[in-house]
């Protein structure tokens, strides 16, 4: 893990100096990667720092009775084409088998490419990789915590719709026994008025130690307060046996207005 954390902090150096050296374009605007299962193709702001917090409660899972958790993901762009990320759930408080306990979950280091520019109807194509530097232990959801993850993205704008795709690829750990994970999500997001957005959203992912597999359907409302803030709100419905049962969230994404230095 220290490893691991020393190669991102020394990333991090770089980015906040390539950051810096990038003109100043126009307005920045949040591109938010909450709350759905898809991430965008698209990255956000070059030199830009941007936060995604949320809030969840969700409820009968394989590993838990209850959840609650506060999620933070860190995104910052050092090229039109390259990305690095943070993603932690900090607290977590869970009740399995009549117990409860609180825990500080994941940490996942990441980064993600643009392989692909697009505008428009034509999709932005992109790949990401993901590591899991930390696991502290807490219950997790129905598709679990992957160790390593890689995930193939692509976003576009097609009559009034926007849609984000990914096809993950993903490494699960249990003791000493290692298997793969395939997921695939597809988000469909269309602006309403004064600034919402609603999106809906289908999702998939093998259980490979359950022998199963978890589907969900997602619906989310999203009201950007302004170019730079952007708030959501919605909730999740597993569609099979072992899948979670609803889940609930809450959060929004801010971009820094200013460019670090």
């Amino acid at each position: 893990m220290n490893r691991v954390v020393l190669a991102f902090s020394a990333l991090a150096l770089f980015a906040l100096k390539a950051g810096a050296q990038t003109p100043v374009g126009q307005e920045p605007e949040a591109n938010p990667g909450r709350p759905t299962v898809s991430t965008p193709a698209t990255l956000t702001p070059v030199g830009y720092l941007q936060f995604e917090t949320g809030l969840s409660a969700a409820n009968h899972s394989p590993e838990f009775s209850s959840r609650f958790a506060l999620n933070e993901v860190l995104k910052f762009s050092v090229h039109p084409r390259l990305e690095f990320l943070a993603s932690s759930e900090p607290v977590v408080h869970y009740r399995v088998a009549g117990q409860s306990a609180n825990r500080v979950a994941e940490v996942f280091l990441g980064a993600q490419a643009v392989v692909s520019p697009g505008e428009g109807a034509k999709p932005t194509l992109a790949v990401s990789y993901f590591h899991r530097a930390y696991d502290g232990g807490a219950s997790e959801f129905d598709f679990g915590s992957p160790a390593n993850s890689v995930l193939l993205l692509a976003s576009a704008d097609v009559k009034g719709f926007h849609y984000d795709a990914n096809a993950m690829f993903n490494e699960l750990i249990e003791g000493t026994v290692r298997r793969a994970q395939f997921g695939q999500s597809l988000t469909i997001s269309h602006p309403l008025r004064r600034k919402f957005t609603l999106s809906g959203e289908i999702w998939h992912f093998t259980q490979p130690f359950l022998r199963g597999n978890a589907v969900g359907n997602l619906w989310a409302i999203s009201y950007a307060a302004r170019k730079t803030l952007v708030f959501d709100g919605g909730f999740n419905r597993g569609l099979t046996e072992t899948s979670t049962r609803w889940e609930a969230f809450a959060g929004f994404t801010y971009l820094l207005p200013h460019r670090l230095r």
